[in-house]
């Protein structure tokens, strides 16, 4: 994030002060986001405009980002206030099915160069009275025609038919229950079994583990049994989303702020050990995105194998706050770390 240059022209002890509270603000902001604008029970179609960002703006020819590789990447914004706060999405061929913070849905084409291009706003169903507590949605798994929400601040996870997306069913887990209310489900995975992963986000406290739920089964269904695994998280970093590879290991989506408001992303690639309680899931950095690259909030993660390469899409949550960006990158992972 860049400073104002009328920075530049305060006294150094002021402006000192200055970028200590506004990094102040920007930092806490990604804890406890402003209200955003309240869904309304209905679906609407507005338009998104699109704006193709580069990887780096001082060098625009740069691809290589550690194992990946970008291919292009695109800033979003839409006249409809509800649109943005991404925080978890799914892109199944073209198709983009996104989901905020404020338990709002956006599905719109994949982008292919700039402009205008339409997107289609529903909100979840929810309740009359309903607070933004209630509606924090965080992770997001698409299988046919079925879909699992995770909801953070209520630590719940429910499923909903496809298409009307009806609720039709909805766990608040016990192994749950006591998790931070700013933590919970951030990620979720489901294996090629049918059991789920479900990841805390994890607290600032020199803990470098983050918890993670393996559920037997449908996770949404309060029988469903569940034990706690450790996922060892890059120093200085809290998990925000993650997806199985094709090869049937995770990739997990990393964030860091500083509070000066700068924000990082670290993508690690780890195999799954034996599932059993009290596993450690561990892996390797791939790639580190920061300043002064294109970052942002970068909250959601998405992969598909396409063409015969594996495609690794990250998108940003802006808050709602017009000095955030919704960003949506574009990756192939480098399977051989020779090549590119």
């Amino acid at each position: 994030m860049k400073i104002p240059g009328f920075l530049n022209e305060l006294s150094a002890k002021r402006g000192v002060r200055l970028l200590f509270l506004v990094g102040a603000f920007l930092a806490l902001a990604t804890v406890i986001p402003p209200s955003p604008p309240r869904p309304v029970p209905t679906t609407a179609l507005a338009r998104l405009t699109v704006v193709p960002v580069p990887l780096d703006e001082a060098r625009p020819q740069r691809r290589r980002l550690g194992r990946l590789l970008y291919l292009r990447g695109w800033s979003l914004d839409s006249e409809d206030p509800r649109f943005g706060a991404i925080s978890s999405m799914q892109v199944e061929g073209a198709r983009v099915t996104a989901l905020s913070d404020a338990g709002t849905l956006f599905e719109f084409a994949l982008p292919r160069g700039g402009g205008a291009e339409p997107v289609r706003i529903r909100a979840l169903p929810h309740r009359p009275g309903d607070s933004k507590r209630s509606r924090d949605t965080e992770s997001l798994i698409l299988d046919g025609d079925q879909a699992w929400i995770g909801f953070e601040s209520i630590n719940a996870i429910k499923r909903f038919r496809r298409g009307g997306w009806r609720e039709t069913s909805a766990a608040r887990p016990a192994a749950m229950r006591r998790w931070p209310g700013n933590s919970g489900a951030e990620a979720m995975v489901r294996l090629r079994d049918g059991r789920f992963l479900v990841f805390s986000e994890g607290r600032d406290n020199g803990e470098p583990f983050s918890t993670v739920l393996l559920f037997e089964g449908d996770p949404a269904e309060p029988a469903t049994q569940a034990v706690a695994l450790r996922y060892r998280r890059p120093a200085g970093f809290r998990v925000t989303d993650a997806a199985l590879l094709p090869d049937g290991r995770l990739l997990i989506l990393n964030r860091r702020v500083s509070w000066f408001g700068a924000f990082a992303a670290s993508l690690v690639v780890a195999s799954l050990p034996p599932l059993r309680a009290n596993a450690v899931i561990a892996g390797s950095e791939i790639a580190v995105l920061q300043s002064p690259l294109t970052v942002s909030n970068m909250e959601a993660l998405s992969v598909a194998r396409e063409g015969g390469r594996t495609i690794v899409r990250i998108a940003s949550d802006d808050n709602f706050m017009p000095l955030l960006r919704t960003l949506l990158l574009e990756f192939v992972l480098v399977e051989d770390e020779r090549a590119g």
